[in-house]
């Protein structure tokens, strides 16, 4: 039995718009990135705890925390990054989430990321080590233009880093942006680290992001792999099909409803049950 989740503040602004429409799709776990157009790491005190009163109406629980940690230029000063680091330890036991999403940090155009390694490293090493006393594991999303963009420099990210609580999330959109074929050419190297999944997918052609399976993201073949391999994670679904925002994009009820059918029809297909 898969888990679903999902990047609710697709849905609407509104949180509980977007609960009401997880809800009507059967998930019992969503993953939060923003409420009230405000960023999950901003809000305060009191909507934090309208946050968590929303979930608790409507039978939800959280699967990971879609922070932008790591989500700088690799040239912005660290340390204020590291507190929001730990605020977002805070905030992901606040709301009892096992995972918190994170980046690796953006190249500037035009440098070679391999020249900035080290320093990318030693951030990662520094942002895991603000989880240790927690129950809290990092998951690396492999976001374009970021270190970690490309399979090579994931797996050098997490088998350097050698933390438990530093593993990786799979993104088979962002690997086609960036001229990856994310089976073909990622899975067997990466499935060790492996433990959370985001469900886009994309076009090798021009980049355009598509549901799941209608791109060249293998969404069909990871799937019977990680079936094969008895995986028993998230799949969070990440539509980014209708305008995008400071967040990502806002999808609508119709689009995101669109792309878990597409998602949950693969599955279907597969003889995978899923809840």
């Amino acid at each position: 039995m898969w888990t679903l989740s999902g990047f609710i503040d697709e849905i609407s602004d509104d949180f509980s718009l977007q609960c009401t429409i997880a809800g009507e799709l059967g998930l019992r776990y969503v993953e939060v990135r923003s409420a009230w157009g405000t960023n999950i790491l901003d809000l305060d005190d009191g909507q934090l705890s309208r946050v968590r009163e929303t979930l608790s109406v409507y039978g939800l629980k959280v699967s990971s925390i879609g922070s932008p940690i790591g989500k700088i230029s690799i040239d912005d000063e660290f340390p204020p990054h590291l507190d929001r680091m730990r605020h977002a330890v805070e905030v992901a036991k606040t709301l009892e989430a096992p995972y918190i999403r994170i980046f690796s940090f953006f190249i500037p155009e035009g440098t070679d990321p391999d020249s900035r390694r080290d320093e990318v490293l030693s951030r990662m090493e520094d942002l895991a080590d603000v989880t240790a006393n927690s129950d809290v594991i990092l998951v690396h999303e492999n976001e374009k233009d970021i270190y970690g963009d490309i399979p090579r420099r994931c797996l050098d990210i997490v088998t350097s880093v050698s933390s438990p609580k530093l593993r990786l999330a799979w993104d088979p959109a962002n690997f086609v942006q960036v001229g990856v074929r994310p089976f073909t050419e990622g899975y067997e190297m990466l499935r060790p680290h492996v433990s959370y999944i985001q469900i886009k997918d994309a076009l090798l052609a021009n980049g355009t992001v598509v549901v799941a399976g209608a791109g060249d993201g293998e969404v069909r073949e990871t799937v019977r792999a990680l079936q094969a391999d008895d995986f028993d994670g998230f799949f969070s679904l990440e539509p980014h099909l209708g305008e995008y925002t400071a967040f990502g994009a806002l999808s609508g009820p119709e689009l995101f409803t669109r792309a878990w059918r597409a998602f949950t029809k693969i599955l279907s297909s597969e003889g995978i049950q899923y809840a």
